[in-house]
């Protein structure tokens, strides 16, 4: 066996030892160390979710098959790539979650691409989860933030980096996004944590009460007033004040809470004294502040008051692989509630649930793995999308509009087969496979 220089290594699963002789002698060749199987089960017990390998099973196999392996496998390690071989059955293996599909007999080129493909993606998974690992962080962070994706990784380092700073905080994210989670974060790790924390939607309290709501009133301050108010800053002295959707806030009433921030003395309606308070505040917005207060919609002096620091959460979409990690999480807490057993996730739904663009971001997708769980369809696509209109919903219609027409001009000038235009694309079989169920092309070559 030649010394690897890959850091994967490669289980080939066959019964015809000609055929496991020749394409392990091909990886081997390619610089992979690689364990050859003529039966399924013996190496089915030899790797683990932490294995250094991808596999390459034929699918007509004596015992276990290789579309059981498949399954078996997946139970182990739902990440583990796994290539069939075979002479039919792409359809079949494509479903149950295949990495790749190659026909028999096996071409070398085409034998060692999707491997390293292959490797590749299983050193990147690998990695990620080495990343997760040594991560440590707080019980609040590991619990509110779920998702382990870059962005999201990032998110939570911007976290522990501010949190107990007891400075101005200002939150920016899409709705749903889950800016209260980060702001609850950041005060259940900070020395305010045993204080309360007070959430205050600016848009969802009315304008003729939000005075009072803030900062309480005395005894007959106006009609109705029949006893003295704690308002909710004094409530909240000595924790955290959040201001959610603070550019819903009256611009009168900015001005008054920028006095707070500068004084922190707060005064009752109605009343004469100055209270001192302690507290530290988070605003979170939707909108770009600064540009609102170039147009006189926002205070500017305020602006720059809570402006100290800022958090940008990311979107779902930008979020990759936390899509279907968090669609597994929530259907699995579903089912849980209901009494049911969590539904299986199909190829064709990662597919749907990955090529969404969620402008209702973690709540949206919230909403439709409780639909999943229930048994209704995910429909992504009758989603009211429609009164989303950011930009990156038009960028990613021309990329798939690009990646359409280039597939359908690879279909059109070569006389190859299915499973070489996968090759020339620089892509899976599977992907290919997947993309054309989902761009609707029907084609009349077959997989040899």
């Amino acid at each position: 066996m030649v010394k690897s220089k890959h850091n994967i290594s490669a289980f080939f699963i066959d019964d015809d030892e000609a055929i496991l002789s020749s394409c392990s002698k091909t990886l081997e060749l390619a610089g992979y160390q690689v364990k050859t199987f003529d039966r399924s089960q013996p190496a089915l017990r030899e790797f683990n979710d932490a294995a250094e390998c991808v596999v390459i099973v034929d699918v007509r196999m004596p015992g276990m098959d290789g579309l059981t392996f498949l399954k078996e496998a997946n139970r182990i390690d739902p990440d583990l790539p796994i290539i069939l071989l075979t002479g039919h059955g792409a359809v079949e293996a494509m479903q149950h979650g295949a990495w790749d599909f190659l026909q028999k007999p096996v071409n070398p080129q085409r034998l060692i691409d999707s491997v390293h493909r292959a490797a590749r993606h299983r050193a990147a998974i690998l990695e990620n989860r080495k990343l997760r690992s040594t991560a440590t962080y707080p019980t609040a962070i590991a619990e509110r933030l779920l998702g382990n994706s870059s962005a999201m990784l990032q998110l939570k380092k911007q976290i522990q980096l501010l949190a107990g700073t007891d400075t101005n905080i200002l939150i920016f994210g899409e709705t749903g996004t889950g800016k209260e989670e980060v702001a609850l974060c950041l005060h259940e790790i900070s020395p305010r944590k045993d204080a309360p924390f007070v959430a205050i939607n600016c848009a969802g309290v009315p304008s003729d009460i939000i005075e009072s709501e803030l900062f309480g009133h005395e005894k007959g301050a106006f009609t109705g007033a029949q006893s003295n108010r704690v308002g909710r800053l004094e409530y909240a002295n000595g924790g955290t004040v959040f201001f959610d959707e603070i550019e819903s806030m009256p611009l009168d009433l900015q001005a008054k809470l920028l006095r707070v921030i500068q004084d922190r003395t707060i005064h009752p309606l109605g009343g004469n004294r100055a209270i001192p308070i302690d507290i530290q505040i988070i605003a979170a917005s939707k909108e770009d502040l600064l540009e609102k207060s170039k147009t006189g919609t926002f205070r500017d002096d305020l602006y720059f008051r809570l402006h100290i620091a800022e958090i940008h959460i990311p979107p779902l979409r930008q979020r990759g692989d936390d899509i279907l990690y968090l669609f597994k999480i929530f259907s699995r807490r579903s089912a849980d509630r209901l009494g049911k057993k969590a539904p299986v996730i199909s190829v064709e739904l990662e597919q749907k649930l990955l090529s969404h663009t969620w402008p209702g971001n973690v709540r949206e997708l919230l909403a439709w793995s409780e639909r999943h769980t229930i048994g209704l369809d995910v429909n992504l696509s009758s989603n009211a999308v429609t009164e989303h209109n950011d930009s990156n919903d038009d960028l990613k219609t021309k990329l798939e509009s690009y990646e359409k027409a280039l597939i359908l001009e690879a279909l059109e000038t070569s006389d190859s087969s299915l499973q070489e235009i996968a090759t020339k694309l620089g892509i899976p079989y599977k992907t290919l496979y997947l993309r054309l169920k989902k761009y609707g092309i029907k084609s009349s070559k077959n997989n040899d």
